[in-house]
């Protein structure tokens, strides 16, 4: 931590991080924003979510995954899915974000084409997922067409700055050898990431060892997917070899700890991992399973709850978890020279914390104060490449109100379905 900096900003770029007096010398800016009470820190990044489902906020609650999966989300998204589900649920997600510090998130759902053309349109950072998924939905008959529209996807969006790619088959129990032998081809020809849930529960490796006597994890090192590209998301069914599997392929674990407890999934060894040198980020998951597209929370929660999972007080000290919220989901995503940290002739997007309130003074230590005491309510500030998107805790481009009337609509015919 530096007190008393200022960062100065260019066309969307860092300029220069530099003292006070410095930059009075140095620039004659168009603009000067003063938070002698915060903390600046590089945008929040949130390395998985399934934007679209905050409209199914609350929806199938208190169920296992299975249960949650099978009685209520899947049959809801045969009945109601849409474009237009999309659009309205990727707002109301991004608006929520965004309010929150996180100037950048990774999605995993249907209709990208159109979660792009919102997240272009809300200012904020995307890697959209290619999803690929065996079974028919209202947006693909299967996963060769899945991959086909991801592709175009891909397409009308290589040259935008904002918006990148990533593939995303569902988990290894929904794609099939041959879906995940292509993916790992275009993944490797495009340069992209690939994301995956995998080792979410226990019931999922029980199932894959009762089916070929293998771990998800084997069979996917097999089809050589175990890469510096692979995110694991979830990971809570990791066994020590499983780790060092992950450390030696140099892949990336996303840690969802809020959505892990609430459906009972398990406990991600986060500390084993960073110890074992794996490269691990944090996620929000789904609001329809975690409720809250909030970074904070999962911050605090994977603080306290790694610790408890690790059996040590010391492990996953503030300035790590930090770093899992930040930079860590910046290199899973390929990202780590564009964004994650504060440095010159990287994109500027901050994000400012107030600490002047009185749940979180006095500021003995500031790191330890955003992991344990700040909220996203503490947010006042946040910029996506330069552009100043929330001022003063409010939306500088969207429409709150449209945005929850569009939410209240759904609602209404989620529950009459």
């Amino acid at each position: 931590m530096r007190e008393d900096l200022c960062l100065a900003i260019h066309k969307g770029r860092i300029l220069a991080l530099v003292s006070r007096a410095d930059a009075l010398e140095l620039y004659a800016p168009d603009a000067i924003h003063e938070r002698p009470d915060h903390v600046l820190l590089p945008g929040l990044v949130n390395t998985h979510t399934h934007a679209a489902m905050t409209l199914m906020r609350g929806y199938g609650e208190d169920m296992s995954l299975e249960r949650w999966l099978n009685e209520r989300i899947w049959p809801t998204e045969v009945s109601l899915m849409s474009a237009d589900f999309v659009a309205d649920g990727v707002r109301l997600a991004i608006s929520e974000m965004l309010l929150g510090g996180i100037t950048c998130f990774a999605d995993m759902y249907f209709y990208p084409e159109r979660a792009s053309e919102i997240a272009a349109e809300a200012g904020i950072r995307m890697v959209v997922g290619m999803i690929a998924i065996e079974f028919p939905t209202p947006w693909a008959a299967d996963a060769a067409e899945c991959i086909s529209k991801g592709l175009a996807v891909h397409d009308a969006y290589r040259t935008q700055p904002l918006i990148s790619t990533m593939f995303a088959p569902h988990a290894p129990y929904t794609v099939s050898d041959t879906t995940l032998k292509r993916i790992r081809q275009l993944a490797d020809e495009l340069e992209v990431p690939v994301q995956m849930h995998i080792h979410e529960t226990a019931k999922e490796v029980e199932d894959a060892l009762a089916e070929d006597g293998r771990r998800p994890l084997e069979r996917l090192e097999t089809l050589g997917l175990l890469t510096p590209a692979l995110m694991a998301v979830h990971a809570t069914q990791l066994t020590p070899g499983d780790v060092a599997t992950l450390a030696k392929a140099g892949c990336s674990v996303v840690h969802c700890p809020r959505s892990n407890l609430k459906l009972v999934s398990g406990a991600c060894p986060v500390a084993d991992l960073v110890d074992a040198g794996v490269n691990v980020s944090l996620g929000t998951d789904g609001a329809a399973a975690n409720n809250r597209l909030d970074l904070w929370s999962e911050m605090n929660t994977a603080a306290l709850f790694g610790k408890f999972v690790a059996a040590d007080a010391a492990a996953l000290p503030a300035g790590t978890i930090i770093e899992l919220a930040t930079l860590n989901g910046a290199r899973a995503l390929g990202l780590e020279a564009e964004i994650g940290s504060l440095l010159e002739g990287k994109s500027a997007d901050a994000v400012c914390v107030e600490l002047g309130t009185p749940g979180t003074r006095p500021v003995l230590d500031p790191l330890s104060q955003l992991v344990y005491a700040a909220g996203r309510e503490n947010v006042t500030d946040v910029w996506v490449a330069g552009e100043h998107l929330v001022k003063g805790g409010g939306l500088a481009r969207m429409d709150v109100g449209a945005i929850l009337q569009k939410a209240d609509e759904w609602a209404e015919r989620i529950t009459a379905s």
